[in-house]
């Protein structure tokens, strides 16, 4: 028989009932150390004060009046996301997913209102993840995600991840946009190769195409920057943002220069829930802490401290890790084993961790996290990786 939650997941045995900072405690009060963040989600940690008060003021005034009317939470968020930014507009939806699927119909829409309809063509990249709707699952164009889902939507050209020689051979007159994370998360901790992205631009610049930047995982301050391209020194004409820019709240956003959202008029797109006053509120005092002068240096510091010590459980277990990825605290363990097998040795020390592709365990802790938590996580880790040693085989 069926579950009553249909079961597209599969669950640890685990559930729990609350969480402060970096830690989260099961009904039996045992504590785990989290070092998903909900999936880089929970960026300040959880039940982080600040948010809950904003969260708890806001509740008490006004929820939800969609977007038949202003919304002056919204319209004060969009105005920090535009000061921080490449961007000029913003608009709000509730999820990465969503973002994507407003991303799609940007680019596709500016070049049919500029007399260019047969620009519908969108290059992707292999090991890219954009969500689970049909259009994001076009996007990303595995056997994984699309099997059994045809006919998928048409319009995407997938290209190996870093050639520089396959995108130049595919951007034709058909080309409508580039879309990219700046760091793939679940295609495994991978950074864009250094100077690809700069040449994405240039690519773009020069042919007129539009440059889609994915960053829902690793925007919000994860790496040390607001944004993850900030580190490449370019700017898209699209971007897409979500989990951490709630905090935990579900909130997400699509962000985009004046020019390649000139199609986007009214009654083009929507959203009941987006841009709501509580999502928005929280969303702005998400910006507001993660742009105060020092925190992205600590987060920089901290992110430092923790790879330090991870490059040391690589050397100290070379038979198990190959090495260390990523930027800020958007870190992998590429492993020389399934990396389920590790999160299931961390569970058994208290310790949440997330698998990715290419063998890699997702390290995503909040933001907020304390030198003291980081020291402990890696010596769970350590202890995660002797126990999967010494098991008999």
């Amino acid at each position: 028989m069926i579950a009553s939650v249909l079961p597209t997941y599969t669950r640890a045995p685990l559930a729990f009932v609350r969480g402060e900072g970096s830690w989260l405690w099961t009904a039996d009060g045992s504590r785990y150390l989290d070092l998903g963040a909900g999936i880089a989600v929970n960026a300040l940690g959880h039940a982080a004060p600040e948010l809950v008060a904003t969260l708890t003021e806001q509740a008490g005034k006004l929820w939800h009046v969609s977007n038949l009317y202003r919304i002056p939470e919204q319209e004060r968020l969009a105005d920090m996301l535009v000061a921080q930014t490449f961007a000029d507009t913003v608009f709000f939806t509730n999820s990465g997913t969503e973002a994507c699927e407003l991303a799609v119909k940007m680019v596709r829409k500016h070049f049919y209102e500029k007399g260019q309809p047969e620009r519908t063509e969108i290059l992707t990249f292999s090991g890219a993840f954009h969500g689970r709707s049909s259009a994001a699952i076009a996007a990303a164009g595995t056997e994984k995600m699309v099997k059994g889902f045809g006919p998928l939507l048409p319009g995407f050209v997938h290209l190996p991840w870093g050639d520089l020689d396959a995108v130049k051979a595919a951007v034709t007159e058909t080309t409508a946009a580039i879309l990219i994370e700046p760091i793939q998360g679940e295609g495994g901790i991978r950074p864009a190769p250094e100077g690809f992205l700069k040449a994405l631009r240039e690519i773009c610049d020069a042919t007129g195409t539009l440059l889609v930047f994915d960053e829902v995982q690793c925007g919000v301050a994860r790496t040390g920057k607001l944004f993850a391209h900030e580190w490449a020194g370019v700017a898209p004409d699209v971007m897409m943002v979500a989990k951490g820019i709630g905090g935990g709240f579900p909130l997400g956003a699509v962000l985009a220069t004046e020019d390649a959202a000139s199609g986007m008029i009214a009654g083009t797109h929507g959203s009941t829930y987006g841009g709501n006053p509580l999502g928005c509120a929280i969303g702005a005092k998400m910006i507001e802490i993660v742009t105060a002068p020092g925190f992205l240096d600590e987060v920089s510091r901290k992110a430092g401290f923790l790879r330090q010590r991870l490059e040391g459980l690589v050397a100290a277990h070379p038979d198990l890790f190959e090495e260390v990825r990523g930027q800020g605290l958007m870190l992998g363990l590429r492993c020389k084993l399934p990396p389920a097998d590790l999160v299931k040795a961390a569970y058994a020390q208290n310790l949440l961790t997330v698998p990715a592709a290419d063998n890699v365990l997702r390290l995503l802790p909040a933001l907020t996290i304390s030198e003291d938590d980081m020291a402990e996580a890696v010596r769970r880790l350590d202890a995660a990786a002797t126990a999967l040693e010494t098991q008999p085989a």
